[in-house]
């Protein structure tokens, strides 16, 4: 088993226990200059923690012969010192913490310290034992502090190699696994948060295999008022997210198949500039729901955006109206069902148009839904905004949309809805 992965097990563990220590010390209640050596119990516990993963690394085999250079000629013996050096070295790393911790302290023990500490200590280890010393030295009897810095940062760096593998949720910095990430749909393995997803993900997410033909792929944003920048053309600009994403706007509209029912889709990526909405953009949604309202389909609109694009002025701004227009036919006159579907973010100009005029209004878990940001507000009204008051649950609870469905029921959420307003799959009705 590759080194690497060792490393991310003990950072993933390491951060469950930073999370235990603070729990716990917020238990203690506001107590200044306490130390963690008062309350044994919280030691207890976490001390059984580690011992108890150790223990499984061991039972599991993941103990390579680069996590330390100790002799295999006897293997029984090799593994049992290879526990205890990395058993003593972790429990020297809590109690270094706790020698000189007090309430608040907790975010200076960095990864590089840890990393340091844990894999650099116990790789030498042996080294140290075979020359009678217990502290890291250079070839060169360079001064400790500079032979731990220097270690420390080609630990980093060996880090920064693997960083393409993982993936740190926004909410609670557990890492995941980029390999399985896509399966669990983009939601935290250790939370449950919710985090972005492309685009691309969300058709296939959302839409059956085989069945999704897009629209107007090929219509991109000009620069219709000549944006003037300092730092990089607007035109330019396109064309570095075009290269980034894959895609040649911040929205792909299109038809398909869920769960056997066809629907009109659009789906915006907060990736391409932010999901901002500039003429293109405004006409791909326009001529998705006009198609939508002549097929008589279903219609479905999944919101990422930060609002109307700046760098087309009042022309943005313009296609608010031109799609809450188009709208006003399908839904007014046609009389058929549009679900909106409001992912994180979802701010300005999108939020005050098509995205909150759903037959049906649906948010993510946790997203951030508002017209203006909080700093903005801020600064406007020059008043603090009350935390959490831009989350979907606080909407939620005022009112503001019908439902929040996580990520993995959305489709079967969905399907039960188009069935209630009298559009079947096609494969149930060729069955009939």
């Amino acid at each position: 088993m590759e080194k690497w992965w060792f490393n991310s097990m003990l950072f993933n563990r390491k951060l469950e226990y930073r999370c235990e220590l603070s729990k716990s010390m917020d238990s203690l209640g506001p107590i200044e200059n306490t130390s963690l050596r008062e309350d044994p119990k919280i030691l207890t516990d976490i001390e059984k923690k580690i011992h108890r993963d150790l223990d499984y690394l061991e039972m599991e085999g993941f103990f390579s012969s680069d996590l330390n250079t100790v002799s295999k000629n006897d293997d029984d013996h090799y593994m049992y010192e290879t526990q205890f050096s990395f058993n003593n070295n972790i429990t020297s790393f809590i109690d270094s913490c706790i020698e000189s911790f007090n309430l608040g302290d907790i975010d200076k023990y960095n990864d590089i310290y840890f990393y340091s500490y844990i894999f650099l200590k116990g790789r030498n280890c042996s080294e140290s034992d075979n020359s009678s010393t217990s502290i890291i030295t250079s070839t060169n009897d360079t001064n400790d502090s500079d032979s731990t810095i220097g270690e420390s940062s080609n630990n980093l760096d060996e880090s920064q190699k693997y960083k393409h593998l993982w993936l740190e949720c926004e909410n609670c910095y557990g890492l995941n696994y980029k390999k399985f990430f896509k399966s669990k749909m983009n939601i935290c393995e250790y939370c449950g948060y919710h985090l972005k997803m492309g685009s691309s993900d969300r058709i296939e997410l959302s839409i059956d295999s085989g069945t999704w033909n897009p629209m107007d792929e090929d219509m991109v944003s000009l620069d219709p008022i000549e944006f003037h920048s300092e730092e990089e053309p607007y035109k330019d600009r396109i064309d570095s997210y075009q290269r980034k994403t894959g895609l040649t706007e911040a929205v792909q509209t299109g038809t398909g198949q869920l769960n056997g029912i066809p629907v009109a889709i659009g789906i915006m990526d907060f990736q391409f500039m932010g999901g901002s909405m500039g003429s293109a953009v405004g006409e791909k949604i326009t001529r998705l729901v006009e198609y939508a309202t002549n097929q008589l389909l279903p219609l479905i609109l999944v919101c990422a955006s930060g609002g109307a694009r700046m760098q087309e002025g009042s022309l943005s701004l313009i296609q608010m109206a031109k799609i809450s227009s188009a709208l006003y036919d399908y839904q007014k006159n046609k009389k058929l069902f549009y679900v909106s579907i409001l992912t994180s973010p979802t701010t300005g100009g999108v939020t005050a148009s098509f995205g909150m005029l759903g037959d049906i209004i649906i948010a993510e878990p946790n997203a951030y839904i508002a017209f203006a940001g909080k700093r903005v507000i801020e600064q406007t009204l020059n008043k603090a905004v009350p935390e959490g008051s831009q989350a979907a649950e606080y909407l939620f609870h005022k009112g503001l949309f019908d439902s929040i469905v996580p990520r993995n029921l959305l489709k079967g959420v969905l399907s039960e809805l188009f069935q209630f307003h009298n559009f079947f799959s096609l494969t149930k009705n060729d069955k009939a």
